[in-house]
């Protein structure tokens, strides 16, 4: 199995911030309004949802480990209520994000991102947060951000067409197990594929398309 450990961290965070952006790029204005596996989400949603989810990571690390997120998962909700809850939260946040194109939601979240990953290595063993008696640390919940860029990194490559794997699905699968102890653990038989393994268990078709919508 592998080990979820900081250079593999490190590594998989620039890599999902970087080809977020890349594909960011290939957005033309009349592309952006288009369907994203995210339901909710057109393309410009999720670039601002992505900008959101990076200011909040800081605000989690800043008040570790009593963030609003830490008061939150400390009960250990389950899953299916607190993903209600998160829910509710991306919505009211991206409803309050000042209206702007989606190339500069991406810009705004690749520096926000990447100022992130400078911040981890120091704290990288203390708590960042409570799931019931389970301790997430800081290092542990970077395995949680690093998986969300990834995942939606291959949300934005759907949205135009195209498909996106990461070069080790493996080490996200272990970032995610380090990271969502409140979701299901992926199992990832001999002769697997880890990258589908991991997107069925954060809710997501690997079939899915923008002309089927799934």
């Amino acid at each position: 199995m592998t080990v979820w450990s900081p250079d593999q961290a490190l590594a998989t965070f620039r890599d999902g911030v970087t080809v977020i952006c890349e594909l960011a790029a290939q957005f033309t204005d009349e592309l952006w309004p288009a369907p994203t596996p995210c339901a909710e989400w057109r393309a410009d949603d999720l670039a601002g949802h992505l900008r959101c989810m990076a200011d909040d990571y800081h605000e989690y690390l800043d008040d570790a480990p009593a963030s609003r997120l830490a008061r939150l998962l400390a009960t250990g909700i389950p899953p299916d209520t607190l993903a209600r809850k998160l829910a509710r939260q991306n919505a009211a946040e991206l409803a309050a994000l000042p209206d702007a194109p989606g190339p500069e939601h991406i810009a705004a979240f690749a520096e926000s991102a990447r100022l992130y990953a400078r911040r981890l290595s120091a704290p990288w063993d203390r708590p960042h947060h409570w799931y019931g008696e389970t301790v997430v640390t800081v290092g542990s919940m970077a395995g949680w951000v690093c998986a969300e860029w990834h995942l939606h990194a291959w949300d934005l490559a759907r949205a135009l067409g195209k498909d996106y794997r990461p070069a080790r699905p493996e080490v996200l699968v272990a970032g995610w197990r380090a990271g969502v102890p409140f979701l299901p653990v992926p199992q990832v038989t001999a002769g697997g594929d880890a990258w589908h393994v991991l997107l069925r268990t954060s809710g997501r078709s690997p079939d899915w398309s923008p002309v089927a919508g799934g």
